[in-house]
C-alpha cells in the first residue's frame, strides 16, 4: 500500500496534571527528566538521547487527562496529505499555529478512535546529553518509546492504524480468534502504539526507554529512599511480549508511564508477527509479580479537539481470562 505521506515515530504526548509542583518533582527530581522549558502553566520534558525540544508535557488543569498525544512526520507536506485523508474520512481536524512550545505548526485531527492526535514535522532542535554522564541522573531516561491505548475494539484501531502504514510486530487473540491486542510499529523496534482491548478510549500509558536494566532497578531504589515506594505498580520484570524489561509507575496524578529496555529489531521486510493467546501467562509477565486490578482497569482519561474529555465506551471482548498477568 503507498501512502502519500510518511510517520516516523511516536513523538510526545501532554498530560493535563493538577499539581504542576507535584509533577516537577516526580518527573524531574525524582525520575530524572530533562527539563527543557517551564512556562506559568507547563513543563516541557525529554529524554537525555532527545535531540528535540520535548517528548512530554506536563500541563497544569483542573482534571488530570490526556490532551493529545503526537507523531512526528517525514515532511511538511505529509501534513497536508493527513489533512485531506482525515477530511475524507469526515473526521475533524484542524491546522494549529505554534500549538506549544517549540513547535511553529501542527496537524490536529480526532482519529475514529476518540483520540486527540497531532501530526508535526518541523520542531526546535536541542542539545542532546546522552553522552553527558555527569548530568544523567534518577531513572536514566533516553527517549520516549510508545503510546499503550485502551480501546474497546481492538481489531477498528488496528485497522485504522494499518491504514496509516503502521506493521504489525506481535498480537494477542482471544479463544475465539478475535484480535485482543496489537503492536504496532513505524520506527523499527516492537512498537510505537500498542492497542489493548479495554474500556476507551483511554490512554493506559507512556512508555519510556531507559539506558539499562540497572536503570530500572535503581528508580525502584530512588522512589523507596524519597518515601514514594508507593508510585511502583506493577514491576520490575520482563514481558513475553516485546521481551521488554519493564516498571510501571503512577505519578501524583494517577497517570501511569513505563520504565521500558531491552526489546529488538524489527526493520526487515519479511517480519512475521509474534502470535500470543490471551490466557498464555507468559506473555504479560515473562517473570515477575502478576499485574494488580489496577494496571488492567484504570487508564487516562482523554480529551477531544476542544478540550473536552471523550465518553467512555465498554469494551467489546468483556471476558477477562483469570490467568493473564
Amino acid at each position: 500500500m503507498r501512502l502519500d505521506f510518511d510517520i516516523l515515530r511516536a513523538a510526545h504526548a501532554e498530560y493535563v496534571v493538577t499539581d504542576l509542583d507535584a509533577a516537577r518533582h516526580f518527573y524531574v527530581d525524582l525520575l530524572g527528566f530533562v527539563l527543557t522549558e517551564a512556562t506559568s502553566d507547563a513543563l516541557y520534558l525529554r529524554g537525555y538521547e532527545e535531540r528535540v525540544h520535548h517528548s512530554l508535557v506536563l500541563r497544569r488543569g483542573d482534571t488530570p487527562h490526556v490532551s493529545h498525544i503526537a507523531f512526528r512526520v517525514c515532511t511538511p507536506g505529509c501534513l497536508d496529505a493527513l489533512e485531506r485523508r482525515f477530511g475524507e474520512l469526515g473526521l475533524p481536524a484542524q491546522r494549529v499555529k505554534a500549538p506549544e512550545a517549540g513547535l511553529d505548526e501542527a496537524l490536529r485531527v480526532q482519529d475514529p478512535l476518540g483520540f486527540c492526535v497531532e501530526f508535526f514535522c518541523d520542531i526546535a532542535a536541542v542539545e542532546s546529553l546522552m553522552r553527558r554522564f555527569d548530568l544523567h541522573r534518577g531513572a536514566h531516561m533516553m527517549r520516549l518509546d510508545h503510546f499503550n491505548l485502551h480501546v474497546p475494539d481492538v481489531q477498528e484501531g488496528f485497522e485504522h492504524y494499518r491504514s496509516l502504514g503502521f506493521r504489525l510486530s506481535e498480537y494477542t487473540v482471544a479463544a475465539d480468534e478475535q484480535l485482543w491486542a496489537a503492536w504496532l510499529y513505524r520506527k523499527p523496534n516492537v512498537h510505537d502504539v500498542a492497542l489493548t482491548n479495554g474500556d476507551g478510549p483511554r490512554l493506559h500509558h507512556l512508555g519510556f526507554w531507559v539506558q539499562d536494566t540497572a536503570a530500572v532497578l535503581r528508580t525502584c531504589d530512588i522512589l523507596a529512599a524519597a518515601h514514594r515506594a508507593g508510585a511502583i505498580e506493577r514491576g520490575p520484570g520482563r514481558h513475553g511480549v516485546s521481551n521488554a524489561f519493564f516498571l510501571y509507575l503512577r505519578d501524583p496524578d494517577g497517570h501511569r508511564i513505563e520504565l521500558y529496555t531491552g526489546d529488538y529489531y524489527t526493520g526487515d521486510p519479511d517480519l512475521q508477527p509474534l502470535r500470543w493467546t490471551v490466557d498464555d501467562p507468559r506473555r504479560g509477565t515473562f517473570w515477575g509479580h502478576a499485574a494488580p486490578a489496577s494496571w488492567f482497569e484504570e487508564s487516562s482519561a482523554v480529551a477531544d479537539l476542544q478540550g473536552r474529555l471523550v465518553p467512555v465506551r465498554p469494551e467489546k471482548l468483556s471476558d477477562r481470562p483469570q490467568t493473564v498477568t
